[in-house]
């Protein structure tokens, strides 16, 4: 739930005394802070506050761009920004499911302290403050225009657009983009066999652009925080010309792996297998179709926001606006014969594109390369950059600092966790469950279901290694310099002893330290918080390097 909601059920006494107080940080009204130090205060940005733009592609894994190694122009666009900013080679999202990793990406908070670990119970999300809360405290006008699919509703933001993958508002809705999304729900969300047989304006990108041009045209002065939320290259996977065939199928790069190694990847991947191939039939025949799709969508999002920055740069705008470009989580893009997401924590997954460019930010190759980043650090960032202070049971940290070209501890940033499961065991063979229960009408097949997330996982990335531990002791261990594609499982191999050993200890300093601090309790002469602050960073408080042989 939301703090607001958490405290309506709290007792009046302490309800009254924590709203008063503010964020559950500060002081009890009518005590002081008796001997507790007083909190750093945040930096404050020079100038005039700046535009933010969160500029998120649904479903995008990192590496498909020129700039990042792909051997195909995708995205020459969002490569352009890239290269005049900050551009993460090791960023992931905090869990690949589009609604509880666009939740960490508004309140700085991995699922198990935010509590949505699904895409079905956003309305549950548990926070001190989010994003949009903190800029309209600072006096910005406030918007989202397209894909939403979180807590926010109408009445939380001061523009409203909101975008399926089936569709957008109706205000406003042509005759002939009420024919597209008609034509748009009957692909089922499977691939489109054929080119979209109707204009790119009734596309969702270019209607989405247009409410955010609308959206900036009307800013009239004012710092604004907009939210411009692409549903592509998500599935259906479908284009219009020019971008049907802009990647012919049969010119595409090769495949991690086909459907030969779904065996060694587990039981539930198999049965996600199976279920997609009951919903669409021809899913491993289509993968070069699938594919061509997919990264036409991604230039047909790229030429949308090049016409965004163009009405940017004309209005004067572009110079003073920080824009993030992010996705809630990857694809699986057909590797090992699977489409979509679903199961595990595998890199197609979890490693995600980030870039940030805008006033201040520097381009520092050195650790753009090395720095682990997550989705959870975008929130923390950004109130700084408006100069506010980060609420309190954030647990991403400030990325800012490394923006500006500022010194920063390395250690903070050496590592990164994810995670994805709802909880309880596993469904295994001997369960039968059947593909039905992720099958609806059509071909429509829904891998996100109570057997590919049944369980929980945890991941830590640091370095060249990658290690995955579950809650019935099973581990994972793949040296990804050696292994990029997450098929040789070294855990409890001898000679992989010493990395296991320090993953597993990383993991679990991660775990502990992302326990929830909500709700504090009440903050005052007794007890009182003492919050990582600036920046959110725990390692210049750290007496040596973890893990360190300390008792504090």
């Amino acid at each position: 739930m939301k703090r607001r909601e958490f405290l309506g059920r709290a007792s009046s006494a302490v309800l009254a005394s924590v709203i008063a107080g503010g964020a559950s940080a500060q002081t009890t009204p009518g005590q002081d802070r008796g001997p507790w130090p007083a909190p750093v205060p945040t930096p404050r940005m020079e100038g005039p506050s700046p535009n933010i733009i969160l500029l998120i592609t649904d479903q995008t894994r990192a590496g498909l761009t020129r700039k990042s190694g792909y051997p195909l122009d995708t995205m020459p666009t969002a490569d352009a920004l890239a290269a005049r900013g900050v551009d993460f080679a090791r960023a992931y999202c905090t869990i690949p499911a589009c609604t509880p990793s666009r939740i960490s990406m508004l309140t700085g908070r991995w699922p198990q302290a935010h509590r949505v670990r699904m895409n079905l119970n956003p309305q549950d999300a548990f926070f001190d403050k989010d994003i949009y809360q903190v800029a309209r405290s600072q006096g910005y006008r406030t918007g989202l225009c397209g894909k939403n699919h979180t807590y926010l509703k109408a009445k939380d933001v001061d523009v409203f657009r909101d975008y399926s993958h089936e569709g957008g508002p109706k205000d406003g809705l042509t005759p002939e983009q009420a024919k597209f999304e008609e034509w748009l729900k009957g692909l089922d969300f499977n691939v489109a066999l054929e080119p979209a047989p109707f204009p790119l304006e009734t596309q969702l990108p270019y209607r989405i652009v247009s409410d955010a041009i609308d959206f900036m045209g009307a800013a009239k002065g004012s710092p604004f925080f907009l939210q411009v939320s692409f549903p592509e290259p998500h599935d259906p996977e479908q284009v219009p010309a020019p971008y049907w065939d802009m990647f012919p199928p049969d010119k595409l790069p090769p495949r991690a792996a086909g459907p030969e190694v779904i065996p060694q990847l587990g039981y539930r991947a198999q049965w996600l297998d199976r279920l997609a191939k009951d919903g669409f039939p021809d899913t491993e025949k289509q993968w070069r179709r699938y594919v061509s799709n997919y990264l036409g969508a991604l230039r047909m999002v790229d030429d949308q926001v090049k016409r965004m920055l163009d009405f940017m740069q004309g209005a004067g705008l572009l110079d003073n606006t920080i824009i993030v470009r992010v996705a809630d989580h990857g694809d699986y893009l057909m590797d090992y014969g699977l489409a979509r997401k679903g199961v595990g924590l595998p890199e197609d997954l979890t490693r995600i594109p980030m870039t940030w460019t805008g006033p201040g930010i520097r381009p520092n190759p050195a650790f753009e390369k090395t720095a682990f980043v997550s989705m959870a650090d975008v929130m923390p960032t950004l109130c700084e950059a408006m100069g506010a202070d980060i609420p309190a049971g954030v647990q991403g940290r400030s990325l800012l600092p490394l923006l500006r070209g500022q010194d920063f501890p390395a250690e903070e940033f050496r590592s990164i966790v994810s995670q994805v499961g709802l909880g309880g065991l596993y469904y295994e063979a001997s369960d039968k469950v059947p593909v039905s229960i992720a099958r609806t009408t059509g071909g429509h097949w829904d891998e996100l279901d109570g057997v590919t997330q049944s369980g929980n996982m945890q991941m830590v990335r640091m370095g060249d290694w990658k290690l995955i531990y579950d809650m019935m002791g099973y581990g994972q261990l793949y040296n990804l310099a050696r292994d990029p594609h997450e098929l040789r499982n070294l855990f409890n191999q001898p000679a992989a002893a010493k990395a296991q050993s320090s993953l597993m200890a990383e993991l679990a300093m991660w775990t502990i330290r992302n326990q929830d601090s909500l709700p504090t309790g009440p903050q005052n002469r007794k007890y009182h918080t003492k919050w990582a602050r600036p920046h959110n960073w725990y390692a210049p408080f750290r007496h040596g390097t973890a893990p360190a042989a300390f008792i504090p």
